[in-house]
């Protein structure tokens, strides 16, 4: 299977394990994984659409919804198709090129991910604790200056990453335990001390993980001391029910991929490291779409008012 027939020959591909060690479940997890890449593409199209045309939501809370839906699809998209491939061809062989571009698109992502998330937390910290001041703030020209500055923030340090990453020399085995090319199955595999691409993945952690998170902590601090200092319970419901999809949503991105990679190499388990990629990379994008359009009523309004202009 491997490639490499000693230390100093170069790796031209890698092999997927993947879901290998299920035998009997390949069609099962095909099946599966197809109808939830289904379900993530309609659900996360579906909300793109319905922030486009329906004027009641064209204000900046659904242009970063839009955006943040948008990016799930191409999130998922960058190794879902690739799983489904590897269900049905039994053919787990990935080349060194697809590895990195896959890795890069991954982690650059995951970055706006985090960056976006921290901006739509900002947004909400606005219209709550600033109001009269948010259509001043929240111009038109500062909602897509935040969102370019989400998608493109991560680029330069995520292509240094992966191509760190790839510079490893790795030991005789091209055979990485995991079903996409991710960051912690690589430096299982690498040769020789990865101490410092280890610090470096931590730096990168922090930077784009840990600071967006204490960001979304300081707005969400803020907001729920202003919440509480509404004079009617019913005040306090309505404020809170405009950022709790968004809250349960930073909890479940957050939790799973800080365990990922900000835990000691020496702590990873493939199996481990399996569940919570698969958590944050498919199961959190197929219940965003849900999370945010049932817990939502200007979200549901715009849909009844799309599917009636549909049957009329």
């Amino acid at each position: 299977m491997s490639k490499a027939e000693d230390n100093g020959s170069r790796i031209t591909q890698f092999v997927l394990l993947g879901f290998s060690d299920l035998p009997n479940l390949q069609g099962l997890l095909f099946g599966v994984f197809s109808i939830i890449y289904v379900i993530i593409l309609i659900g996360n199209s579906l909300i793109i659409i319905i922030t486009s045309l329906d004027a009641a939501l064209q204000k900046p809370m659904y242009f970063f919804l839009a955006n943040f839906s948008y990016l799930e699809i191409c999130y998922v998209s960058v190794t879902l198709p690739r799983i489904l491939v590897n269900l049905w061809t039994q053919d787990r062989s990935i080349s060194w090129l697809g590895c990195a571009t896959q890795m890069c698109f991954f982690l650059m992502l995951g970055a706006t991910e985090c960056f976006l998330l921290a901006v739509m937390a900002y947004d909400r910290y606005v219209a709550i604790c600033n109001p009269l001041h948010y259509p001043l703030i929240m111009n038109h020209k500062m909602c897509i200056q935040l969102a370019v500055g989400s998608w493109i923030g991560g680029v330069p340090g995520q292509i240094g990453q992966t191509w760190q990453i790839f510079s490893l020399h790795f030991c005789n085995s091209n055979q990485i335990n995991h079903f996409f090319c991710d960051i912690p199955p690589f430096l299982k595999l690498a040769c020789g001390d990865t101490v410092v691409h280890e610090i470096a993945v931590y730096v990168l952690a922090v930077l784009f993980v840990a600071v967006p998170f204490l960001l979304i902590l300081a707005s969400y601090s803020k907001i729920i001391s202003t919440i509480l200092r509404l004079p009617t319970a019913r005040g306090r419901a309505k404020a809170f029910s405009t950022c709790s999809s968004h809250l349960i949503v930073v909890l479940l991105f957050f939790g799973s991929a800080t365990i990922t990679y900000l835990r000691p190499k020496s702590n990873h388990s493939a199996g481990t490291d399996k569940m919570f990629s698969l958590f944050y990379t498919i199961v959190t994008p197929m219940f965003n779409p849900m999370i945010y359009s049932l817990r939502n009523k200007d979200v549901i309004a715009a849909l009844r008012r799309l599917l009636l202009k549909k049957i009329v």
